[in-house]
C-alpha cells in the first residue's frame, strides 16, 4: 500500500481543487490519501465524492497551534468534523487568517512592494488565506523566484520583516479537543527549521505525556539526520512516525507520494480513531 497522510487543496492553500486531488492521487497511484487542509474540512464533501474506486480518503485537518511564541503545526485525523468545541477553535483560527493576511500586505506595502490585497483574495479564491498565498502574490510580482523563498527573515518567515501573528491554538489543547472528537494527533514536520523557529525535543516529550500519538518523519523538509533524530525520539516515546508529501500542487515541487506511510502505522491511526473512518472510494465523477 502506498499511503500519502498529509495533502492540501484549494480549501486552503493548495492548488488542486478537492476533486483534482483525489484523482491525481489514483493516478499517481496512491492507495490511501488524506486531506488535511489548514484548520478546514470544507473540501471533505467535494473530495467524497469524485473519490475514484481504489483509492480511500483520510479526513483530517492540519492545525495551527503555537507554543512558546514558536508557531507549530498538528495533523489530525478521523475526528468528528461537526464536535462543537473544535469545531468553534477552527473557526476562530480560520476568522483570523483575513485580518492577519491583510496586515502582511500593508507591512510589504511598507516595505515598497506593490501587492494589493485584491491581488492575494484572487489568489486564496474561496481557501482559507495563508501566507503561500501572499508569497504567491510576490512570485507573481517578481519580488522572489518561488514560494519558498518568500518564506525567509527578509519577508514572510516567523518573525520576518512582513510577518504578521494570529490566532493559534496552544498545542496541549488541541491534541485534548481532537481527542475529545474521536480524533488522532500527528506533529507535522517538527524538525523543519528551514521555516522558522522549532520546538524543542522536550516539548515534544511533553506533548506524548498528553497524549499525541504520532510525528510526522519522512518530510521534504527533513534531512536524513533529522529523520534519524526523531525516529530515536519517536522509538523513545512510543510515538508513531510518519512520513507525507505535504502535497499543495504546484505551489510547491513536491509530488503526491513523494513520501509515505507504513501500512502497520496507518493501520494503528485508524483503529485509534473513532470521531470518523475512512472512506473507501466507490467510483466518483
Amino acid at each position: 500500500m502506498r499511503i500519502d497522510l498529509h495533502c492540501h487543496s484549494t480549501a486552503s492553500d493548495g492548488t488542486d481543487t478537492p476533486a483534482e486531488l483525489v484523482r491525481n492521487a489514483a493516478a499517481a497511484g496512491l492507495d490511501v490519501v488524506a486531506l488535511t487542509d489548514h484548520d478546514t474540512t470544507r473540501g471533505y464533501a467535494e473530495a467524497i465524492a469524485a473519490l475514484p474506486a481504489g483509492l480511500t480518503l483520510v479526513t483530517g485537518a492540519e492545525l495551527s497551534c503555537r507554543i512558546d511564541g514558536v508557531s507549530l503545526h498538528m495533523l489530525a485525523y478521523l475526528f468528528d468534523p461537526e464536535e462543537p468545541t473544535l469545531l468553534a477553535e477552527r473557526e476562530l483560527v480560520r476568522d483570523d487568517r483575513v485580518p492577519r493576511a491583510r496586515g502582511m500586505v500593508a507591512k510589504l506595502q511598507e516595505l515598497g512592494v506593490p501587492v494589493t490585497w485584491e491581488q492575494v483574495a484572487r489568489i486564496a479564491g474561496d481557501g482559507s488565506v495563508g501566507r503561500p498565498h501572499v508569497a504567491t502574490a510576490l512570485v507573481e510580482l517578481g519580488v522572489v523566484p518561488s514560494v519558498s523563498d518568500a518564506f525567509t527573515p527578509d519577508w514572510l518567515a516567523d518573525g520576518g520583516r512582513a510577518y504578521v501573528e494570529k490566532h493559534e491554538t496552544d498545542p496541549f489543547e488541541a491534541i485534548r479537543l481532537v481527542k475529545a472528537a474521536g480524533g488522532v494527533t500527528v506533529f507535522a514536520h517538527p524538525g523543519a527549521s528551514k521555516r522558522g523557529r522549532t520546538v524543542p525535543e522536550s516539548a515534544i516529550v511533553e506533548m506524548a505525556a498528553a497524549g499525541l500519538d504520532g510525528i510526522e518523519v519522512d518530510h521534504m523538509d527533513h534531512d536524513p539526520d533529522i529523520r534519524a533524530r526523531l525516529r530515536g525520539l519517536a522509538a523513545e516515546l512510543g510515538l508513531l512516525t510518519t512520513g507525507a508529501s505535504d502535497y499543495h500542487g504546484s505551489r510547491k515541487t513536491v509530488a503526491l507520494g513523494e513520501y509515505t506511510t507504513d501500512p502497520e502505522v496507518y493501520g494503528e491511526i485508524t483503529r485509534r480513531a473513532t470521531g470518523a473512518f475512512p472512506v473507501p472510494g466507490a467510483g466518483g465523477a
